[in-house]
């Protein structure tokens, strides 16, 4: 079983899959991605990678310069020439906030025309709890062979923070649930050559699924709190996030920050396959619902600041600073600026945005014009969306007209407000 010796598939080669097969490969392990994207395909053979994370296009480069990562788009080739295959494929929520499985489903069904024996799949998408044993298992074994016995089935979740993501994958402890025994213990052997941290293995494939909805509804609804704090705290001229900060130093709390709402391509998303499980198995999930309806409103919270202060006619501008979900990255995903300026989009003002990290193409592809940071802070109202490190850097005298709404905890209040500034902020308005 040694790890070295095996030819391994990653399936999807997006923000996780291609981390993964980058670090394996430079571990000396051969490598085959596989994604259906044939552009990402093709810029992977170049050594280019298709989104920004520190340091993953140097290892991509070196990998596929040594001749251990190759990327293709026949994913049945893939499956027939590896011995581990790694699913790693988006699951999104439908418009009724259902679990959208139709990648995973296709991954697999791809790996089930390939599959042999003595094969380990993996799953690492995030998925409602009992899809690898009900969904995943039933389609490998349309392949004729049975799980448990001609191949093996596990579960392990990925937990890495965009821009940081090498670096957590590296040294971050490793969840892994197997269909039987030898599965988890094929697995963590996997994992040992990616991460330095502890793997843990949990008692089955289910255990490992409900972790990694945990943690992500864990932090949406500790979120939720912090914004409902901050929304009382608004009404009595409160600081929320002095409040919050000083709560924090009682050893046993740990409030997060409140916001414009919730982005990335986990937290607004994983608590709904916890609310659909609940109803699937007649429990009621009211802290669970309650939080997403909280973190969602958000931004219509944001446009009420906006207009209190502001007369929103044809003449007047916002500026959007931020388009990423969240600070220092290119990520869009789930951001909460699409729906700030969807609903800025039924009055009729001017819409400006600048992202540092995203390109003009995707700012316009919001129905937005694209300005520089320069434009953006001269129009008539300023509302500060992400907390990347640029933004911090913005002062009262960079400010042509006078009203600015931070919806991050990143700028000195007082020091606006005592420059004739109207500066406004989630948790923190006079």
């Amino acid at each position: 079983m040694k790890i070295e010796d095996k030819q391994i598939g990653i399936f999807g080669l997006g923000h996780i899959g291609l981390p993964t097969a980058a670090i394996l490969a430079n571990n000396n392990i051969n490598v085959i991605g596989a994604d259906i994207n044939q552009k990402t395909v093709e810029n992977i053979n170049k050594g280019i990678c298709s989104f920004k994370e520190p340091g993953l296009e140097e290892l991509v480069k070196r990998s596929v310069k040594a001749n251990k990562l190759k990327a293709t788009s026949n994913l049945e080739e893939a499956a027939k020439i590896s011995d581990i295959m790694i699913v790693i494929v988006p699951t999104p929520v439908n418009q009724n906030n259902e679990a959208d499985l139709s990648y995973v489903i296709s991954a697999c069904r791809s790996i089930s025309k390939g599959i042999k024996e003595s094969n380990l799949i993996i799953i690492e998408s995030t998925v409602p709890p009992e899809t690898g044993i009900n969904v995943v298992k039933p389609i490998l074994e349309e392949s004729g062979l049975k799980c448990g016995e001609d191949f093996l089935l596990a579960y392990s979740p990925e937990r890495a923070l965009p821009n940081n993501t090498i670096y957590e994958m590296t040294h971050n402890i490793r969840i892994v649930g197997g269909y039987n025994r030898e599965s988890a213990e094929y697995a963590a052997s996997l994992y040992s050559h990616i991460t330095q941290g502890d793997i843990i293995q949990v008692k089955n494939m289910t255990s490992a699924e409900m972790v990694k909805l945990m943690e992500n509804t864990y932090r949406d609804v500790n979120i939720a709190l912090a914004n409902e704090f901050a929304l009382l705290c608004e009404k009595i001229n409160v600081d929320a996030n002095e409040v919050i900060k000083s709560a924090n130093y009682h050893p046993r709390v740990n409030i997060h920050n409140p916001g414009p709402g919730v982005g990335g391509h986990c937290i607004p998303v994983d608590p709904y396959f916890l609310i659909e499980l609940g109803q699937k198995v007649g429990v009621e999930t009211p802290l669970l619902s309650n939080a997403r309806q909280v973190n969602n409103k958000m931004p219509e919270h944001v446009l009420d600041i906006i207009k209190k202060y502001a007369v929103l006619n044809p003449e007047y501008s916002i500026g959007i600073l931020g388009i990423a979900y969240k600070g220092n990255v290119d990520d869009i995903r789930e951001t909460p600026s699409r729906d700030l300026i969807k609903l800025l989009k039924a009055y009729d003002v001017k819409i400006y945005a600048h992202d540092p990290y995203v390109s003009d193409e995707i700012i316009k592809s919001f129905d937005v014009e694209t300005a520089s940071f320069e434009d953006v802070l001269s129009c008539d109202c300023i509302v500060v969306m992400t907390d990347h490190d640029l933004y911090k850097t913005i002062t009262p005298d960079m400010l042509i007209n006078k009203f600015i709404i931070s919806t991050r905890d990143i700028l000195n209040a007082e020091e606006f407000r005592q420059s004739g500034i109207n500066y406004q902020a989630i948790g923190n308005i006079q």
